[in-house]
């Protein structure tokens, strides 16, 4: 296993660990954070394992962030 696969489900563990301590924002701090990590961590996961896992990596995490993906989709509807 190369280390940006190991760098991604570390990234997700750590998500979810994120996911279950209470939070006084909702976690959008967490969130915030998590897509700040995430983003060039799918980059490198990407170009170390090729496009096939960097989508399934791109869907696991899409799965954990999805209420900022959401509130993302609305403003852009809202826009267009």
């Amino acid at each position: 296993m190369s280390l940006s696969l190991i760098l991604g489900l570390l990234w997700l563990v750590l998500a979810n660990v994120l996911a279950m301590v209470p939070s006084r924002d909702n976690h959008w701090r967490r969130a915030y954070i998590l897509i700040a990590i995430g983003i060039p961590l799918l980059g490198y996961i990407t170009y170390e394992n090729g496009p096939w896992i960097g989508l399934i990596m791109l869907a696991a995490g899409a799965s954990i962030l999805r209420w900022p993906l959401r509130y993302l989709w609305a403003w852009l509807s809202r826009r267009t």
